[in-house]
């Protein structure tokens, strides 16, 4: 005889695992911003203040895209049939990797929307190592990346076509040894992110508001580890370290990983990072949309923290690797 299941536990897992939490920040933030006058003295402290700044800089920067991701995953999870996933993307990762990296260039978005695209891929049957590929490349060669990173870097051509190379490299590598070593197991949590409805539009509607709360609320929990650790490194730190080498390439990486910023907007950080070497800032631009603070916990929210504690230091060396390949090449 079949033991029963026990539903009020599940419920009881999801409302601790976000839903509440990422509506009661939600409305912290509405409240922050009603009552800014009054909370004013509050932030009297530089620190104080340069914290709140980066917060809530990267938070509203990566908002719209991450609503752009759920209303994408909605859509997948609605009108997708797991039927056509299964027929388009072929099972032979040696296709189907190249084919999902390629499709990222169509997505004009940053990494926090590709987080719930990949997840909701995943769910409706796509190969997990196609989704992963779609994960890195989606936010590092849409044309808008590409676009703003020529604008960062006026008559250096170069740069962009580096970019462009080293991120496709790493999100071919990536989904090419996940295929290998990455256990599938790691999958199911986002194969279960279904959500039932009676029309297709309830569905979509289910999907988007389930994912966006989900995917919310482990963005605020990057932005904040974001904001606090640009407030204790000291700047001055940058200057004493950009011209010693391979300390140089590493800092820009790390950099890439804490500073959390936007895929749209980093080329123009790395561009005013001119005491730099054009290599190591492509290592800070390659990085960065494949592993962030604020990406991390996104991955984690979807796919769960055992996959992100795999998956992040394997895209963090793999796209290291490819940008410093690419550069001594082109730059």
């Amino acid at each position: 005889m079949q033991t029963p299941t026990r539903p009020e536990t599940s419920t009881r897992r999801r409302a601790i695992s976000g839903l509440p939490t990422a509506e009661l920040v939600g409305l912290l933030l509405v409240a922050a911003v009603l009552f800014r006058d009054r909370l004013q003295p509050l932030f009297s402290d530089p620190a104080v203040r340069n914290w709140v700044t980066i917060f809530v800089a990267i938070t509203i920067q990566a908002l719209p895209f991450l609503v752009l991701g759920v209303v994408i995953s909605g859509a997948i999870a609605a009108f997708v049939p797991p039927s056509w996933l299964a027929r388009v993307l072929p099972a032979n990762p040696v296709l189907s990797v190249p084919m999902a990296s390629a499709a990222g260039m169509a997505l004009p978005g940053c990494e926090c929307g590709s987080v719930p695209i990949a997840g909701r891929l995943v769910a409706r049957g796509a190969p997990a190592p196609a989704a992963m590929a779609f994960l890195l490349a989606a936010p590092a060669i849409n044309p808008v990346v590409l676009v703003a990173t020529a604008v960062a870097f006026p008559g250096r051509p170069q740069v962009v076509a580096a970019r462009f190379l080293a991120s496709f490299l790493t999100a071919v590598l990536v989904g090419l040894i996940w295929a290998k070593v990455g256990p599938d197991a790691l999958m199911d949590r986002a194969r279960r992110r279904v959500v039932a409805a009676d029309s297709r539009w309830g569905t979509f509607a289910g999907t988007a508001h389930h994912d966006f709360l989900h995917a919310g609320g482990f963005l605020v929990v990057g932005g904040i580890t974001a904001a606090t650790l640009q407030t204790v490194v000291p700047r001055s730190v940058l200057d004493t370290i950009a011209g010693s080498g391979i300390l140089a390439v590493a800092t820009m990486a790390v950099l890439a990983v804490v500073l959390a910023i936007c895929s749209e907007a980093d080329a123009f950080v790395a561009a005013s990072m001119w005491q730099f070497s054009l290599t190591s800032r492509l290592v800070f631009l390659v990085v960065g949309p494949a592993v962030d603070i604020k990406l991390v916990a996104l991955q984690a929210g979807v796919f769960g923290r055992s996959f992100a504690l795999r998956f992040a230091p394997l895209a963090f060396f793999v796209a290291v690797a490819s940008a410093l390949a690419v550069g001594w090449v082109l730059l």
